[in-house]
């Protein structure tokens, strides 16, 4: 998918130096699941198996990467329920990324798909209330807040936080 010089493509094996590189800055370790830096290579081939693997139709994750394809973060529609026509959005970027807008546009971009050709009618996401960065691009990307959960996911420092709700239904992308 392109929108302008943002691509979402699917993972490639050329992208795991730079996934490795991701996984090991601080920011991206505290607020998203991944292989620990630990786990070496071979866990991150399997983390970039899974993304590419939308056979079970569980999830539809891409590489986020400019015109020279060069990785720049990650994002995902998971937790699909075709039944209900919803699914959780997670996303991240890489440090060498950071600051251009880069996440917002691409989880617009990810909303679009899910809404005009997976027909979900609503998308949600969630962030531990301390990352404001991710409630600067939810709030971009135009989903709207819902509320505050208390003490809802327990993040790899091992505490459990509170979290903000955002979402955006069908309908918010009609309204324009």
């Amino acid at each position: 998918m392109r929108r302008g010089d943002l691509w979402l493509r699917p993972f490639s094996l050329v992208d795991v130096p730079a996934l490795k590189a991701a996984f090991a800055d601080p920011a991206v370790l505290a607020w998203n699941p991944g292989p620990q830096q630990s786990a070496g290579t071979p866990a991150v081939v399997s983390w970039l198996q899974e993304r590419n693997n939308w056979q079970d139709g569980s999830h539809a994750s891409w590489a986020i990467s400019d015109p020279s394809l060069a990785l720049l973060g990650s994002v995902s529609l998971h937790k699909l329920d075709i039944e209900q026509a919803d699914a959780e959005v997670g996303y991240w970027v890489a440090p060498w990324a950071r600051g251009r807008g880069l996440a917002a546009r691409a989880v617009a971009a990810a909303a679009q798909f899910g809404f005009r050709e997976l027909r979900l009618h609503r998308l949600y996401l969630y962030h531990a209330v301390e990352n404001l960065s991710s409630c600067r691009v939810a709030e971009s990307a135009r989903f709207r807040l819902e509320r505050c959960l208390r003490q809802s996911y327990k993040y790899t420092d091992g505490v459990y936080h509170d979290e903000h709700l955002h979402s955006q239904l069908v309908s918010d992308l009609e309204a324009g």
